[in-house]
């Protein structure tokens, strides 16, 4: 969560740049305790529906972020039956791109079972005149992303994009 300013004085580009800096360094640290990703249980999925890590979804100006929180209850009794529905499990969050790293910080480590990676695509819906403003936005969350460690693997209409 990020500070509220009040009353303070506004910080100087500078020192936001520093900021800026300390929060992906926080972020590289503390997601450093998620396994690296392993390719042998994430490339055999096929759709974003079934993917289990959090998935990002980029449009113009921010960055939904979809995250399948773990299952509380450590028994395989009624999973995935309408008394534990994998649904009431799912959230999606609207974020700040500059947000990002905060944000994937603030995941539970048990939400990453494929380990560091995350599934990133382009919003379906957005308009042709968008496009360069899209593709910025998908710069710097993978950027980003490397930043922290965390590996962006590329979807595009529900299905992986290029050599995964």
């Amino acid at each position: 969560m990020l500070p509220l300013a009040g009353c303070r004085s506004t910080p100087t580009i500078a020192a936001a740049g520093v900021n800026a800096q300390e929060r992906i360094g926080d972020a590289r640290r503390d997601l450093s305790r998620i396994p690296p990703p392993s390719k042998n249980r994430y490339m055999s999925v096929n759709s974003l529906n079934d993917w289990q890590n959090p998935s990002l979804t980029v449009q113009e100006k921010m960055i939904s972020l979809h995250v399948l929180m773990p299952d509380s209850n450590p028994s395989d009794l009624g999973k995935g039956t309408m008394l534990r529905p994998e649904a009431a499990r799912r959230q999606v969050l609207n974020i700040d791109p500059a947000n990002l790293a905060e944000a994937l910080n603030a995941i539970p480590q048990e939400a990453w079972p494929y380990g560091r990676v995350v599934a990133i695509e382009e919003a379906h819906d957005a308009p042709e005149s968008a496009q360069p403003q899209l593709r910025r936005t998908i710069e710097t969350a993978v950027d980003t992303l490397q930043a922290i460690g965390v590996v962006a693997d590329e979807w595009s209409n529900n299905k992986p994009v290029g050599v995964r």
